[in-house]
């Protein structure tokens, strides 16, 4: 019980004791002592005490200690607190939310230390922390848990995990601003120290963020959110897509020509790419799609366009990371409510195309893809056939670039073209599934290079307004 109920007696000196100075005070009902080498260190103790009080700090009856003092004393680690928080979230978050929960916060955890003194490798430090104390695991039956607490680690894990949990700071200590500025320069690089994506530093100083909010408002170990006090403003980097390496539609339709060349298995991939680069799909809602999602025109007229309706997304994250176990989520669309729906029109040239696809054979659940060996088309195997496309279409010097160096550059493709060819943003916006300002924020050049088609549009409304 805390109480202002305190009361101090001189110090005592008891002779013939190996720490003869004794401090003395009363909480409520119940007597404290502490007994020091030095008169100079009792009084100094009992100045402590003294000047607590004389602060409003209440006094704890059963320890003796001010409230201060009694908080820090159970007040846990960042690399405990970072724990509870990551099993706290691990329930209801996606697998690729899961996933970078624990990267954020093996990111920032060997930041908030005491000292670096026998520190781990960086590697293997950040590995023991992803893989090990920021992942959770449930027994058949059982509630979840975190894998160092439940499982046997390898020695190297071990001994990472035991100094970190060692040395690791306060809470309180790790919310000073100078912990969180070092936490914002940390989260603003990759490992091997350039500097990160500003969409990645942004997100992963969200979860720092959100971390420290659970410190403040569910578990009452600070009294207000640190970053509040740190002005901080983060490297200048650019999340826009490099046009440089985004194939034109004369190589897009080249790198697709290619795929379908390489046999049976690239003849059935051609559909899987030519839905990131017709619908502007990403690469886990194009391996979801069914034939049930498309509305197809009469064979009749060959210049009509279909529909598709997108609605789920299957982005692969590793068996660790989701509920079954299985290497992929399965959920909505990317920022969007569980139950949503994109219905995006699909051009003549990728009607045909879906239309001899379903011609030739479905999956027993009506799925378009499906791995050489049945089962989920993983990214492993369509990236395989990628790269042998790229070999067959690019040159040498280009095959070593980044020109086209993955499936999704199809999309950035498809979206290039949108907006070259005056498509309003929000309708480019709408049927790639992005934000108005995501769109504008990756393709911000494409989108500036279109006003002196809009200068001449308003230039033409207002010399009609005069002229009437």
């Amino acid at each position: 019980m805390l109480t202002y109920d305190v009361v101090f007696w001189s110090i005592r000196r008891r002779s013939g004791r190996p720490k003869p100075w004794e401090v003395r005070w009363r909480v409520g009902t119940e007597g404290h002592s502490k007994s020091f080498h030095l008169k100079p260190q009792a009084e100094g103790r009992r100045s402590q005490l003294m000047e607590a009080l004389r602060q409003g700090q209440r006094f704890d009856e059963e320890t003796g200690l001010p409230e201060k003092e009694l908080a820090a004393l159970s007040m846990p680690t960042w690399y405990e607190h970072a724990k509870a928080y990551a099993l706290m979230k691990w329930p209801g978050a996606a697998g690729k939310h899961r996933a970078s929960i624990a990267e954020s916060l093996a990111v920032v955890t060997p930041v908030l230390v005491r000292t670096t003194a026998g520190r781990p490798d960086a590697r293997t430090l950040r590995t023991a922390l992803y893989q090990w104390a920021f992942r959770a695991t449930r027994p058949e039956g059982g509630d979840w848990m975190l894998r160092c607490d439940t499982e046997d680690l390898p020695e190297e894990m071990g001994k990472a995990l035991a100094w970190i949990a060692a040395n690791s700071l306060k809470v309180n200590d790790a919310a000073k601003p100078e912990h969180i500025r070092a936490a914002f320069v940390a989260l603003s690089k990759k490992l091997d120290g350039n500097p990160a994506a500003e969409n990645t530093a942004n997100r992963k100083r969200m979860v720092l963020s959100n971390a420290f909010r659970y410190a403040v408002e569910e578990r009452a170990l600070l009294n207000r959110h640190p970053f509040l006090s740190v002005d901080w403003t983060a490297p200048s980097t650019s999340d826009e897509v490099d046009f440089r390496y985004v194939p034109d539609p004369r190589l897009a339709r080249r790198l697709l020509t290619a795929v379908t060349e390489q046999g049976s298995r690239g003849e059935h991939l051609e559909t899987f790419f030519g839905a990131i680069y017709y619908v502007a799909t990403r690469p886990g809602e194009a391996v979801s799609l069914r034939a049930e999602d498309f509305t197809l025109p009469p064979e009749s007229e060959p210049d009509a366009w279909g529909e598709v309706l997108v609605s789920e997304s299957h982005p692969e994250v590793g068996a660790g990371w989701t509920d079954g176990g299985k290497s992929h989520d399965e959920r909505g669309l990317k920022h969007r409510a569980r139950n949503a729906v994109r219905a995006v029109p699909v051009p003549p040239a990728y009607v045909r195309m879906v239309r001899a696809h379903i011609a030739r054979g479905t999956a027993p659940d009506g799925r378009l893809f499906w791995a050489a060996r049945g089962g989920r088309l993983t990214s492993n195997e369509y990236c395989s056939v990628w790269d042998s496309a790229r070999e067959a279409v690019l040159t040498p010097a280009e095959v070593k670039s980044e020109m086209a160096d993955v499936p999704y550059c199809l999309r950035h493709a498809a979206v290039s073209l949108w907006i070259k060819q005056g498509v309003d943003p929000v309708e480019v916006a709408y049927r790639a599934g992005h934000s108005v300002a995501v769109l504008y924020r990756f393709y911000a050049k494409l989108l500036k290079g279109s006003s002196a088609h809009a200068n001449s549009l308003i230039q033409k409304g207002l010399e009609e307004a005069e002229g009437s």
